[in-house]
């Protein structure tokens, strides 16, 4: 498993994963930008406030792109039943 060291928001970690580098490099360019974004409107804050609020961005973004996902299943399963269903056909 490939180990990394990544620098964020000022802060080096190391990790090992199995995501390949160009995942890694998406992952931190995202949370970068995303950082930016929050650092923009907040003013001066503390780290740890900042990332709290990077962590409840991120937590967000990903719970509504989970009910899109949801929603946009539930469709095509209907769209799989109509089609499966009609007389038609």
């Amino acid at each position: 498993m490939p180990r990394y060291t990544l620098t964020l928001m000022g802060l080096e970690i190391s990790f090992k994963t199995d995501a390949d580098n160009v995942r890694i490099e998406a992952a931190q360019a995202f949370i970068e930008n995303k950082h930016k974004e929050l650092v923009s409107g907040a003013g001066d804050i503390s780290k740890e406030k900042l990332l709290t609020y990077l962590l409840l961005s991120l937590a967000d973004d990903y719970l509504v792109a989970e009910d899109k996902l949801k929603r946009l299943e539930g469709k095509i399963g209907e769209i799989l039943e109509k089609t499966s269903t009609d007389p038609d056909r």
